[in-house]
């Protein structure tokens, strides 16, 4: 079956999930408009990478996802939040975090390599700007060491990218992320393919049919939209 190519001049159309390949690309578009792209997640789909001008859009079955009550958290990570190594922030520099994630070396050009390019950071950074792409900063002292940004929708958390700069950096902001996230009431983090960092914090795979019954649930869910910050009961809206 032909690759679905998004329509330029209405964002609202996407192509059933039915209709990716096994591979999950589902669809392409010449374009990544905020509008696009955050109807695009709000369907199951995601941008995964440019080439040649196009971006390819992805809804993969089994969908890898974590729901923060399979949090994990080894004696290692115990070990680090108990030291009080890290400290965490969350919206106060977006742009170096999406950048740092964009440095992180990739293997081979595709889905796997350097995928965040500049159409995508000025994307996501539009989106952060309308308080709906979101930033977790870890420091140690007053450098950024790590973090991890993805969008927010209803009661879903889709994360997108993660770095860092010292060992387990990453993990400890993602635990942090996914505890305040829990208290706000969000039902999963959507960690869209299977990793061996995301599998050892407990995330796992669930049928794309099954992860599109939480997104029905989910768009009659209302969205915390603004600046994020970490609040004694979860999320909070900054000034």
């Amino acid at each position: 079956m032909p690759v679905f190519y998004l329509p330029d001049d209405d964002y609202r159309v996407f192509p059933r999930p039915e209709r990716a390949e096994p591979s999950g690309l589902v669809a392409v578009s010449a374009d990544l408009h905020e509008d696009r792209t955050l109807l695009g997640y709000a369907n199951g789909m995601f941008p995964w990478f440019e080439d040649g001008g196009h971006y390819f859009w992805f809804t993969p079955d089994p969908r890898f996802v974590l729901f923060p009550k399979d949090l994990r958290i080894h004696k290692s990570m115990r070990s680090i939040f108990n030291q009080g190594k890290f400290r965490y922030s969350l919206d106060t520099c977006f742009g170096a975090v999406i950048q740092a994630c964009a440095a992180v070396p990739r293997n081979e050009p595709g889905p796997d390599s350097t995928w965040i390019n500049e159409q995508f950071i000025a994307t996501y950074t539009r989106l952060h700007e309308r308080g709906l792409a979101h930033s977790v900063e870890v420091w140690e002292g007053e450098q950024l060491v790590g973090g991890l940004y993805g969008i927010a929708i209803g009661k879903i958390f889709f994360g997108e990218s993660m770095f860092a700069l010292l060992p387990n950096a990453s993990k400890a902001g993602f635990i942090t992320l996914v505890h305040a996230l829990e208290k706000s009431g969000f039902w999963l983090v959507d960690c869209q393919v299977e990793t061996p960092h995301l599998v050892s914090l407990g995330a796992h795979g669930i049928r794309r049919s099954e992860f599109y019954d939480y997104l029905s649930k989910n768009a009659y869910e209302k969205t915390l939209v603004g600046k994020w910050r970490f609040g004694e009961q979860g999320l909070e809206i900054g000034p």
